[in-house]
């Protein structure tokens, strides 16, 4: 850029021109994806464009209404917040209008040409399934990405806007094929001026009962008024214009809870529970929030985001106050309104105010009782959500000290005798074996191969039930726990099993007659155990017999106190800082491989082939357990060897 002129001169023509002119954006290449699929849409439900725009309209007035009241002056002459709609048949345009917060030149680059959430590749191929019949078309709205619904019926999009206390106005025009352009406008009036270009077959939406059925489904519930303006600019207000959490619950339709759950939730579905509650008392407020039927996208982000928003006194203030709702039910969506706050709240102080901190405890404390009551009066739907959201809720017994034990009753597990069902920790209590003193639990990654392992063979044949912990959260959350109803957690990987004092299930004499001959002596077993101890080496802690194996030969186990095994690869995979430790590889004494082994080692001694079976039994313990054997070819070389003597026997 040049030097200022130091004399104010007229503007020539030129200079005027090359201020008019538009600047060209290029889209963020996901948007151009997504418009294309919105340009080429087969949806048959194309009425949500209309829903998401003015849900977008609603929210600008929102933050317009909150940001007015420490600057009155943005609000000043024109004070009457609305949305409005005019449908001109002759033009075959619709016009969507607010006098909200409006938006800014960079406002319009980086919220219109960009998707900036996360799961952006997760949220295209949704809507790809959609396109192809199989998804929800209400999805759209999920990913701040509404706008653009309007190339679904539009061939070029206008916005005309100005930012609440800036005096440059601006339009911003596309046709959807890959660009945008943006010039000054000073003719544009605060707020913003959505002018849709509908393509000939869409020109139906321009009818006044179809816009008024649409307003009605989806809208009704938006807090200020929605206006159509008839040919002589008349206007008609088309909702009720009461915020829908101020009425009494049981005059709210599910029709209409459904819809300002998609208003505020921006998910698709059905709201699964809905918590409508009013507290007084020492502070008045109001919360509806819902449990979403379905995972969000961003609902493993690493922010642990809430969604609810806080208002005070019908008026927005936030959706980002931390604190308001725990991390571990980031999955709710709804609104908290607070009658007792200060209208002009800082949104910096909020998360110090211990009013919120004590409405945050009450809210909680209604939605976990809810939950109990879905977990005892309907199981089934209940494990629709602990499927969905179970992870989550788990992060509150690391967490929350103060919920613990009713976060815990809530919790369910897969186990080794529930198959696919969900099994409570009441329920597993209840099902102990006599003389159990522990709740035991294997940890993996996956309950469908967790219980094909070796580990649960001693406690498969006695009977006793094993939870499968296979969530990252588990490992954190166990040791915190400590206990449930005073009976201590305890991972069959670690220590001794301590299955002796239980009996088998029950069997002939004549099978427990065979197993007794079956077994090789001590006296050749201890021989064994010796000689894979001094052949392994510092490779492992020790070797010892095992009381938890019944049909493999050995298996891994973490020494009593050391690491569990599945948490040590769990922070190896996210690059945490570990210390390798030993682990103790138990035998079988009664499987036929360590007996044959057993009586080699009396008969023989010590002997190369012996070694080396040693070591084929330490990797098959490794291999069995899931891990990486550190030496392959050595493995390999030993078992070529092993299968070259037998082949040839």
């Amino acid at each position: 850029m040049g030097e200022a002129p130091v004399e104010e001169a007229p503007e020539s023509g030129k200079a005027k021109a090359e201020a008019a002119k538009p600047e060209t954006h290029e889209f963020q290449a996901e948007v151009s994806k997504l418009l294309d699929l919105m340009i080429n849409s087969l949806y048959k439900d194309k009425d949500i464009f209309l829903r998401e725009l003015i849900s977008n309209a609603s929210d600008a007035c929102d933050k317009l209404r909150y940001a007015a009241i420490t600057e009155p002056d943005l609000i000043t002459g024109d004070s009457d917040l609305k949305v409005t709609i005019e449908a001109d048949k002759e033009a075959r345009t619709l016009t969507i209008s607010d006098n909200g917060i409006g938006m800014s030149h960079d406002d319009l680059v980086q919220n219109l040409g960009t998707i900036a959430r996360s799961g952006t590749e997760a949220f295209l191929k949704q809507l790809k399934k959609t396109d192809e019949g199989e998804g929800d078309p209400s999805l759209i709205g999920q990913f701040g990405v509404g706008f653009y619904s309007s190339f679904m019926v539009a061939s070029k999009v206008e916005l005309f806007t100005r930012r609440a206390g800036e005096d440059a106005g601006w339009r911003w025009e596309s046709k959807g094929r890959g660009k945008f352009s943006i010039q000054s406008d000073d003719s544009a009036a605060r707020g913003a001026r959505i002018v849709l270009h509908l393509r000939k077959s869409e020109a139906d939406f321009l009818d006044v009962s179809r816009i008024r059925h649409i307003v009605g489904t989806y809208s009704d519930h938006i807090a200020l008024p929605i206006e159509l303006l008839d040919d002589g600019g008349a206007a008609e207000t088309l909702n009720e214009g009461s915020a829908l959490w101020t009425r009494p619950a049981s005059e709210i339709s599910a029709e209409q809870h459904q819809e300002f759950f998609r208003h505020v939730a921006h998910l698709p579905g059905d709201p699964w529970m809905t918590v409508h509650m009013h507290a007084e008392g020492r502070f008045e407020y109001t919360a509806l929030v819902y449990v979403p039927d379905m995972r969000p996208f961003d609902l493993f982000d690493p922010a642990r985001t809430h969604r609810v928003r806080l208002y005070v006194k019908r008026v927005f203030i936030t959706d980002e106050c931390e604190g308001l709702v725990p991390g571990y039910l980031r999955f709710m969506r709804g609104i908290i309104d607070c009658n007792d706050l200060p209208l002009n709240v800082s949104r910096e102080t909020l998360q110090h105010n211990p009013l919120l901190a004590k409405i945050g405890s009450g809210v909680v404390k209604r939605i976990l009782s809810e939950l109990d009551k879905k977990a005892q009066k309907e199981p089934e739907k209940y494990s629709e959500f602990w499927e969905n959201f179970g992870a989550v809720l788990k992060e509150g017994i690391y967490e929350a000290s103060d919920n613990r034990a009713k976060l815990m009753k809530l919790a369910r597990f897969r186990s080794l005798t529930s198959g696919e069902n969900w099994l409570s920790l009441d329920d597993y209590v209840d099902a102990m074996a006599e003389g159990q003193e522990a709740i035991y639990y294997l940890s993996g990654d996956a309950a469908a191969g967790l219980d094909k392992s070796p580990q649960l063979e001693g406690f498969k044949a006695r009977g006793i039930d094993v939870l499968f912990m296979t969530d990252p959260v588990d490992q954190f959350w166990l040791p915190t726990a400590g206990d449930f109803e005073a009976k201590p957690f305890r991972s069959i990987t670690q220590g001794s099993a301590d299955l002796e004092k239980f009996e088998s299930v029950e069997k002939s004499d004549d099978e427990a007659a065979g197993e007794a001959e079956d077994k090789a002596s001590d006296g050749d077993m201890d021989k064994l155990i010796a000689m894979v101890k001094l052949t392994l080496g510092d490779e492992v802690k020790d070797v010892r017999t095992s009381s938890r194996l019944t049909e493999s030969p050995v298996c891994l186990v973490a020494d009593e106190g050391d690491v569990d095994m599945h948490f040590e690869r769990l922070l190896r995979q996210h690059q945490q800082p570990v210390t390798g430790q030993k682990r103790v590889l138990e035998i079988n004494p009664g499987h036929s491989l360590t007996m044959a082994l057993a009586t080699m080692v009396s008969s023989e001694g010590a002997s190369a082939a012996l070694e080396d079976a040693a070591h084929l039994l330490l990797d098959q313990a490794r291999i069995l357990e899931g891990e990486t054997l550190p030496d392959p070819a050595s493995f390999s070389r030993r078992l070529a060897g092993l299968l070259t003597k037998t082949l040839g026997a």
